[in-house]
């Protein structure tokens, strides 16, 4: 029998944009003469569990459910994971609204996606133009680069948009590129279908957790009340008879591939795509729970994944993913990436992503993640950059004594962490630690800086522990074939 766990929910992340309204009390004859008249896409103040409050929200979808009226709806300036199905005494149908014409939608959502931005700003966006050094012990390090050259880079720097997710209305009129395999690709706008939750909650080992987003599993699946997830191979079931009817079989106990790091209780194994498409296919699925920016399509062929996994004594426990494009002109080192709810805020985003940086240093190449990143993924990758920029800086400060600064280039500073040129400039804007003094560019470090950033992450990616040969692309294999 499986034991109930507490249910993994998302805490609200965003302020409220309005303020709350008071409850409506009992309904009056106006009141019940608008209830014919909802409709999808009726916006109306809905009571919020998390903000003990009333928020503007819009109606996505309508159902029946148990003889009961229930309404799923989406909190306007907020993150779709908190949609929900609500009853109709959460609601204020005084204020009721009808459906915008689809012109006055289309601002509607431009205006809402930009003012739910949850992503701080960038300090600055190009280097300060000024002699002040910021107050306390610095560090200050001249940068070799061409003046020109890199005023040039960092202005593009600081126009690039890509970095940040694309609105679903803004990438509306963009028509659809070639569709491949793991959820790699960006929605191009959200399908009606896939507003809507459907599955209410999974149980995966030891978890029961409440799912995000919509996710493609057999539409059968989607009236259960909780879907069974074998945590070895990923295969879903209906029921608790069915999982262990399952697991009866399953002679699986880790993920299928190669186990190619060890360290402690925690591991990785690789898996191909190609080999293993049915564990790739369910690890899509799964994912897709939780990702809300990427598509899920079936080819997973051209994709490696990396899961990391906890060992116990019952065996090795998915914690999360990365996936790798196995041929890719631009160098990218993570296509997806994703650590399931139970084990999020222990540093396990930040040791994937510094585990595919440590692979791309094996492959002597400088990596990226695919843009655009989602604005969870974007803060992620912000700080591990900066912890990145800041450790090499450590290892290249003056000793004591020395009266000289010491010179380096953002070429010398993306071989030294792996980190591709133009992330290097977006993070030494994002620190605000770049600054143009006497006619070049400086970086100037505060020794609080140095002492926020030393070593603040709680797991390693310990070099020793890794087992893995670069494997060779094909334009290499034809390069060496033509030799």
């Amino acid at each position: 029998m499986v034991q109930k766990m507490p249910m993994v929910t998302e805490p609200a992340q965003t302020k409220l944009t309005e303020t709350p309204l008071e409850s409506i009390g009992p309904l009056d004859t106006k009141v019940v003469q608008c209830l014919p008249k909802m409709a999808e896409g009726c916006r109306v103040p809905v009571f919020m569990d998390d903000q003990k409050a009333f928020v503007p929200a819009e109606i996505v979808s309508i159902r029946e459910h148990g003889g009961v009226r229930e309404f799923y709806i989406h909190y306007i300036n907020y993150n779709r994971r908190l949609d929900e199905w609500v009853k109709i005494d959460r609601m204020n149908l005084k204020e009721l609204a009808q459906p915008l014409s689809s012109s006055s939608s289309s601002n509607n959502i431009s205006q809402e996606v930009s003012q739910s931005r949850t992503i701080p700003a960038t300090t600055t966006t190009t280097a300060c133009a000024s002699n002040e050094l910021p107050s306390g012990n610095t560090t200050t390090f001249v940068l070799s680069d061409d003046t020109e050259t890199l005023n040039s880079d960092l202005t593009q720097t600081a126009s690039l948009s890509s970095l940040i997710d694309c609105s679903p209305a803004a990438t509306a009129a963009v028509p659809p590129t070639k569709i491949r395999g793991n959820g790699n690709n960006h929605h191009s706008g959200v399908h009606s279908i896939t507003k809507v939750k459907n599955i209410d909650l999974i149980h995966l080992g030891r978890y029961f957790i409440k799912p995000w987003y919509f996710s493609p599993y057999p539409e059968e699946l989607t009236s259960c009340p909780v879907v069974y997830i074998c945590e070895f191979c990923l295969k879903y079931c209906k029921d608790t008879d069915a999982l262990k009817r399952h697991r009866t079989k399953c002679t699986l106990f880790h993920p299928p591939g190669n186990e190619i790091y060890r360290n402690g209780t925690i591991s990785f194994f690789e898996v191909d795509g190609r080999k293993n498409k049915t564990y790739s296919h369910h690890l899509c699925l799964l994912a897709k729970l939780f990702l809300d920016h990427k598509t899920l399509y079936y080819d997973t062929d051209p994709f490696m994944f990396y899961i990391l996994t906890e060992f116990d004594a019952q065996g090795f426990h998915i914690v999360g993913y990365f996936s790798k494009d196995k041929e890719t002109n631009e160098d990218y080192n993570l296509s997806c990436i994703l650590t399931l709810p139970p084990y999020q805020k222990k540093g396990y985003g930040h040791f994937m992503i510094e585990f595919s940086y440590t692979l791309s240093k094996l492959e002597n190449k400088i990596g990226s993640p695919e843009k655009p990143l989602s604005d969870l993924g974007l803060l992620s990758y912000r700080r591990y950059w900066s912890e990145t920029i800041i450790e090499a800086l450590l290892k290249h400060r003056s000793k004591d004594g020395e009266t000289e600064s010491p010179a380096l280039s953002i070429n010398d500073l993306s071989e030294i962490t792996a980190i591709m040129k133009e992330d290097v400039l977006a993070a030494l804007q994002n620190l605000n630690i770049i600054r143009y003094q006497q006619g070049s560019y400086v970086l100037s470090v505060t020794k609080d800086l140095f002492d926020s950033y030393q070593d603040k992450r709680r797991i390693r990616v310990d070099s020793k522990c890794l087992f893995w040969t670069p494997k060779l692309s094909t334009k290499q294999m034809n390069q060496l074939q033509n030799k």
